[in-house]
């Protein structure tokens, strides 16, 4: 299952120092609206709003904060492998150190909830998310995501 219509290496964090669910969402958005040119305080604003309504934390250390954006033409990913696990209010209660961000076209519909089952799917595969947290380089976790790298990567 590859992601690499949605993701793109320069999208791929492998150490994001952040210390709060807040700055998590702070910094992915910095990130995401130098990426796409987009105001960082829309996309903020956007993840921050998705987050009121119930935690993006899915549970077993992973997050999917997500939105759709007005003016975008396609969907975007960006993955981030955090330094070190933090609080996000998470389903189980247990700190995240994955996480995916998601954007999409407001009228994605269908797509949106297609890649958004799609991300879950991958990051929640035990085998997937112990060889993200186990990579340290960008490139690495891309091909982990993509579904590109060896059998036995780590």
């Amino acid at each position: 299952m590859a992601l690499n219509d949605i993701l793109s290496l320069p999208a791929v964090f492998p150490a994001l120092r952040v210390g709060s669910k807040k700055q998590a969402l702070q910094e992915l958005s910095a990130k995401a609206a130098a990426l796409l040119n987009r105001d960082e305080r829309e996309i903020f604003e956007t993840l921050n709003s998705r987050e009121r309504l119930g935690s993006t934390g899915v549970g077993n250390g992973i997050a999917i904060p997500h939105g759709k954006l007005a003016k975008m033409d396609k969907l975007f990913g960006l993955f981030a492998r955090l330094d070190r696990p933090i609080d996000f209010e998470a389903l189980d209660g247990e700190p995240v150190d994955l996480v995916f961000l998601l954007l999409a076209p407001e009228a994605a519909g269908a797509d949106h909830l297609k890649a958004l089952a799609r991300v879950a799917r991958l990051l929640r595969d035990p085998e997937a998310a112990k060889k993200l947290r186990a990579s340290h380089d960008a490139s690495t976790l891309y091909a982990i995501l993509n579904g590109t790298a060896a059998s036995n990567a780590a």
